[in-house]
């Protein structure tokens, strides 16, 4: 990801984003007639694929932007790697391996026979998964919520879009763990809504979702630390790496049980996601190599704001069913609020620089 070399135009950067949507598409339709044997049922999965897809990059594309965030300050070689084997854990890891993952902790079978499970029974391998969404929900949720109050609740930060909140999240970071006494105090209060049963299993995986956030963050700085000891370029290499692959994952949670509501079968939406996780790869590119970040200052602000709200939606998607349309356009419209306000500060910011020009050219 070379910085000086020949600028690409923006959807030059979704070549292989397209090529991969053709392809996707088309095995969707192959997949429609395979198990249908009609035009009709060949169209409707060809739907469903594309729609999965919209649906993927709706929910991710805040997690494009806090990967361009992360990989700016990673060496080119781990970028490198980042995104390629990150892209293939993150389709095949995740869109395949975890809900299989799931299937066969959840229904105590093996790996092979919960596939078997998802191509036989479909109603009953989208069932289990749907069981399943509580703890999900909480550890997913919880690993968010750290993420974003992280990036809030920093001593360091100067720049601000909504001014007053975030200059008393940046000030109060000073007292030491309070993002992590926010999120525990919020996890008593929906255990407390939940009650009974579930109640234990929303507090034991949500704390299993805090100790992964803190295990990661102590991994990667031990292991960039170890790495830089060895030589200064190596900054931002695996411990990086790891943070934003466990990132990818607790975004994509959403994402692989909201499918469900769409279609029961375990191939179509892996294609269909796997599209959209195409997509947000290549958004990454182009945020990072455009230098699009520094260029709107907001950006990055409503891409964590959505990441709370993601996180608080997955919370109280243990209590009342929310729409995943309502996710994404949540998401959508806090990044489109930020890169309308940077857009507004650019503006003002040149019409504030002409006329001291115009004096100094006097």
């Amino acid at each position: 990801m070379n910085q000086t070399a020949t600028p690409k135009s923006s959807l030059g950067y979704f070549r292989w984003a397209f090529i991969v949507t053709a392809l996707g598409l088309i095995l969707g339709a192959v997949l429609g007639w395979q198990t249908t044997g009609t035009i009709g049922g060949m169209a409707t999965v060809f739907f469903i694929c594309t729609v999965l897809a919209v649906l993927e990059i709706s929910l991710s594309f805040d997690n494009a932007i806090v990967n361009a965030n992360k990989l700016k300050e990673m060496t080119p070689l781990w970028q490198k790697r980042f995104l390629t084997w990150g892209i293939i854990i993150a389709v095949f890891g995740m869109r395949i391996v975890f809900p299989l993952a799931i299937v066969a902790i959840a229904a105590r079978i093996g790996p092979w026979d919960a596939l078997m499970l998802a191509a036989r029974e479909p109603e009953e391998y989208a069932r289990i998964m749907n069981d399943a969404h509580l703890p999900i929900a909480a550890f997913g949720g919880t690993f968010l919520m750290m993420v974003g109050l992280s990036y809030f609740f920093d001593h360091e930060k100067t720049i601000h879009w909504l001014r007053g909140l975030e200059k008393v999240m940046a000030r109060s970071a000073t007292i030491r763990g309070i993002e992590i006494a926010f999120v525990l105090a919020l996890m008593l209060v929906f255990s407390w809504l939940i009650g009974g049963e579930e109640a234990s299993i929303f507090v034991h995986c949500a704390i299993y979702g805090l100790l992964t956030f803190l295990a990661v963050e102590v991994v990667g700085e031990l292991l960039d630390a170890s790495q830089q000891a060895m030589s200064a370029a190596a900054k931002g290499g695996l411990g990086a790496f790891i943070y934003l692959e466990v990132l990818d994952a607790s975004f994509s949670f959403d994402g692989v049980i909201g499918a469900f509501a769409l279609t029961q079968n375990l191939f179509v939406i892996a294609i269909g996601l796997g599209i959209g996780a195409m997509y947000v790869r290549s958004m990454t590119i182009m945020l990072v190599e455009k230098g699009t970040l520094a260029e709107y200052r907001y950006l990055e602000h409503g891409a964590f704001y959505a990441i709370l709200i993601l996180a608080v939606i997955m919370y109280a998607q243990t209590l009342v069913h929310i729409p995943e349309v309502i996710t994404g356009l949540g998401g959508a419209a806090l990044i489109g609020l930020s890169l309308w306000s940077s857009i507004r500060h650019n503006r003002r910011e040149r019409e504030d620089h002409a006329p001291r020009q115009e004096e100094l050219h006097a």
